[in-house]
């Protein structure tokens, strides 16, 4: 997977680490796993389980994360780590759709923890 301005996340302990680590976001198209990481360059891990479909609708699915991930990462700090998992309904829609839902989540998972009224 190229990704131009992000490495990519390979190692299985990288992608454990946030999921239990992370801050999810989920919706109907995508959950997103972001956690600020220790370094200054972007990393992001695209996953699609075979929930999604055959190879086909899955490998299409990743396709359009990665694509929708090319329009928006220049909105995205530095030091980040991201998980983006692809839902069934993810290969059926557009990129723009997905590059929508890709967006609000990232926003969202990004910000600054709310203080519960203590």
């Amino acid at each position: 997977m190229k990704l131009k301005n992000a490495r990519v996340l390979n190692d299985n302990r990288d992608f454990l680490r946030l999921y239990k680590k992370g801050r999810c976001q989920a919706g109907p198209l995508l959950v997103v796993y972001a956690r600020r990481g220790g370094r200054r360059e972007r990393r992001v891990g695209i996953t699609a389980t075979k929930k999604v479909g055959g190879a086909v609708q899955r490998n299409r699915a990743k396709r359009l994360i990665r694509a929708a991930w090319r329009e928006v990462e220049a909105g995205v700090p530095g030091g980040w780590d991201f998980v983006f998992v692809a839902r069934a309904r993810t290969s059926q829609v557009k990129m723009q759709k997905v590059r929508d839902a890709m967006a609000a989540q990232l926003r969202r998972a990004m910000a600054p923890p709310r203080d519960k009224g203590r």
